[in-house]
């Protein structure tokens, strides 16, 4: 998840970089303050250098307060994030002339791509701050100061999770019968309306597959009973059965 920031900071090896590996974050860290983000003067990054050391918790928490970051020590994916969004804005601070000059993705006029959809968003309406902060709660995706990114990752995370099977799957028109949902009582009340109408809706989609599964046994029922009430006799070995 951090391979693109990694890899636009040059970092050594983005593609094997695993976070939750505990000496690969330190070094990372290290590595981005000493080459990137440079807030301590050389001779003040003693603690955070020593990496082996059981008090490094305590120097990275305060190396995170003097950087006024909002995350802390045991937020380690939201940390990592944000001290990599850091270094990536002071690197193009120290190299802007070298990056204006870059043309922005999509702005070939040849290309047969189609348009990002996020582009034409408007990221600033809290509309849309309030619905990417309520999706990113229910997918546990990590928060992020831009919004866009967080949309992003969203989207990223719902492709990666449906599979090709489950997406043609849900892409089929099925027809079936109208149900009134004030005809089936759920038998518990959530306190909101829309929370019952969505679980009795997971009720009745839950029966129908209680139903499925209740007809598949019932033929594999079916099928022994077939076997066991024809039963082959063998002669020549004294006995009843295949």
């Amino acid at each position: 998840m951090f391979r693109r920031k990694l890899t636009a900071l040059d970092y050594h090896n983005p593609s094997e970089f695993d976070c939750k590996d505990e000496t690969q974050y330190r070094n990372c860290i290290v590595w981005l303050e000493d080459q990137k983000i440079r807030h301590y003067k050389i001779e003040e990054r003693g603690n955070l250098r020593n990496i082996p050391s059981s008090e490094w918790p305590n120097a990275f928490q305060k190396y995170l307060q003097d950087l006024n970051c909002p995350f802390e020590v045991k937020e380690r994916q939201e940390a990592m994030d944000w001290l990599l969004g850091l270094a990536v804005r002071y690197e193009y601070g120290d190299n802007a002339e070298k990056y204006k000059n870059v043309p922005p993705l999509g702005s070939d006029s040849n290309s047969d791509k189609p348009a990002d959809p996020l582009l034409n968003l408007d990221s600033n309406s809290q509309d849309f701050k309030a619905g990417v902060t309520a999706l990113a709660n229910i997918l546990k995706i990590q928060r992020h100061d831009d919004y866009l990114v967080m949309l992003k990752a969203i989207r990223i995370l719902i492709q990666d999770r449906l599979s090709p099977e489950a997406i043609a799957k849900a892409s089929q028109n099925k027809e079936g019968i109208p149900v009134a949902l004030d005809k089936h009582e759920l038998g518990f009340d959530t306190g909101d309306a829309t929370l019952n109408e969505a679980a009795q809706i997971l009720r009745l989609l839950h029966i129908e597959e209680l139903r499925e599964l209740q007809t598949k046994i019932n033929e594999a029922i079916v099928a022994v009973q077939a076997i066991i009430a024809d039963p082959k006799t063998d002669h020549r070995l004294g006995k009843v059965g295949r």
